[in-house]
């Protein structure tokens, strides 16, 4: 989308403060006062919220390019917990920030907008795909889902990508055990799908994956014909 120079400073204000976490560093906990708001620079990180009994359910995986906290804004306190894959860094802003794009930006403030509705459309597809599909369709299903993110921030990708979390990690976000990762990633592999090579993913056969999960790529184009004019 178009922005004025204005906007496009604006946003690289949101960036201007960097900080550096470490792997498996948590950066704030569900409960905690709700002030900031996170740019992903470099690295992949996670938000998770922790059942009654224990188990983990991660709800939502963050690499470069996205803006974390958004859909807590309208709360004081956060309801997940963010913690990190691998080295990472952030731009954090406080989300009284917002309040000059609101009251100056109408187009900024139209895309921000746009962004939450897209990703509450994009929660409903995992919720359908995490309560009605099978192994196989769900990894599928996240496999496709993290490409078509990924190639939002790097139009030059193609089919493989890095993926560095843990079998683990994929299992607490999925609502599988760790046994079945592993059996239905090697199975995917052997009916060709993918391929991986430590933790680069090459999927082969991708149109048969979307056909497989009924996968719909919300982030290829957003409707902007009904954002204000600067």
């Amino acid at each position: 989308m178009p922005l004025s120079d204005l906007d496009k400073e604006r946003l690289a204000r949101l960036e201007k403060s960097e900080r550096t976490f470490p792997a498996g560093q948590e950066i704030y906990q569900g409960g905690d006062e709700n002030r900031n708001l996170y740019v992903v620079k470099h690295g992949w990180a996670f938000s998770y919220t922790d059942l009654p009994d224990g188990r983990r359910q991660i709800v939502k995986i963050h690499h470069p390019g996205d803006i974390i906290g958004f859909p807590d804004v309208a709360l004081k306190h956060a309801t997940t917990t963010l913690r990190t894959v691998e080295n990472v860094c952030l731009c954090p802003f406080p989300k009284s920030s917002l309040d000059e794009i609101l009251r100056k930006s109408p187009r900024l403030s139209a895309l921000l907008i746009s962004i939450a509705l897209r990703d509450h459309v994009v929660l409903i597809d995992v919720l359908r795909a995490m309560g009605r599909m099978s192994a196989q369709e769900r990894i599928s299903y996240m496999l496709l889902d993290l490409l078509a993110r990924l190639r939002i921030t790097n139009r030059r990708m193609t089919d493989t990508f890095r993926l560095p979390m843990t079998q683990s990690q994929i299992a607490d976000y999925l609502g599988l055990t760790n046994v079945y990762i592993s059996k239905t990633f090697l199975r995917l592999e052997r009916e060709g799908f993918i391929q991986r090579d430590q933790d680069q993913v090459r999927i082969l056969k991708e149109s048969e994956m979307i056909e497989l999960t009924d996968f719909h790529d919300r982030y290829a184009e957003m409707d902007t014909s009904w954002f204000p004019q600067d």
